[in-house]
């Protein structure tokens, strides 16, 4: 395979991860949160932690489905930045835009379409899943669109401050920033429009999951790190056709 093709693969292949793992958070969105662990605080952290995140000296991290996906979304954009410059990664965000406004075409077409009775085999999955899918991308649409197009800014912001040096630096000062204002912005809107159980009905509680979806992404923010320096290591001789 020639260079030019194998760059137009990566450029293809990163391009797929990062609209794959953006439409599908999108679809499972908070359909189901799932506890990625429970822990003992030693008495020592437990001082430090606030007691709206904790339940006496247990903490569990409870998150939605959706945000298991999500940030993979940020690796993708930051490795394309890094290998074919902001336009690029710009240009994706705004692709990714748009792939979520046809996908809620495609289903809500489905969903206008007359059931064919006898036939369906999950009609109430489907509806369900349409319910929550609609709150969930409005709502990930408005948040997506801003930190995303906040993470590229920040990413080439901080790479010209430092002249394309400390790329350890680029890639968690904006990832981590970016994806606090998305944590924010998606749960507050997501609780506005009445998207989430009945039980989160307060704002300690809406502020407990923006918290519990902001550490998950902080810390794989952190753990993405390493895959930022093997991918660019792996992958920057087919960075030839950089558009910045």
């Amino acid at each position: 395979m020639k260079k030019d093709h194998r760059r137009d693969a990566l450029f293809l292949t990163l391009s797929g991860i990062f609209l794959t793992s953006l439409v599908l958070g999108n679809v499972i969105g908070t359909t189901k949160f799932v506890t990625i662990f429970s822990l003992e605080l030693p008495s020592w952290l437990e001082a430090l932690t606030p007691e709206l995140i904790r339940n006496g000296s247990i903490y569990t991290m409870s998150v939605p489905a959706g945000v298991v996906a999500y940030p993979f979304t940020f690796l993708a954009t930051d490795l394309i930045s890094e290998l074919f410059g902001r336009k690029r990664a710009q240009m994706l965000v705004w692709v990714g835009f748009g792939m979520n406004v046809f996908m809620l075409l495609l289903m809500s077409i489905n969903h206008w379409l007359p059931n064919s009775v006898g036939v369906s085999g999950g009609l109430d999955l489907f509806e369900g899943v349409y319910q929550f899918m609609v709150g969930n991308t409005i709502a990930s649409m408005i948040a997506y669109l801003i930190a995303q197009s906040v993470d590229v800014r920040l990413y080439h912001f901080w790479k010209r401050l430092t002249k394309g040096k400390h790329l350890w630096l680029r890639n968690n000062a904006s990832t981590t920033v970016s994806q606090l204002v998305d944590s924010t912005a998606i749960i507050t809107i997501l609780y506005i429009a009445g998207n989430l159980d009945d039980a989160i009905d307060d704002a300690g509680a809406v502020i407990i999951l923006i918290l519990n979806s902001y550490l998950f992404k902080f810390f794989f923010a952190l753990f993405d790190t390493p895959l930022m320096y093997l991918g660019v290591r792996l992958l920057k001789n087919y960075d030839e056709d950089r558009i910045e």
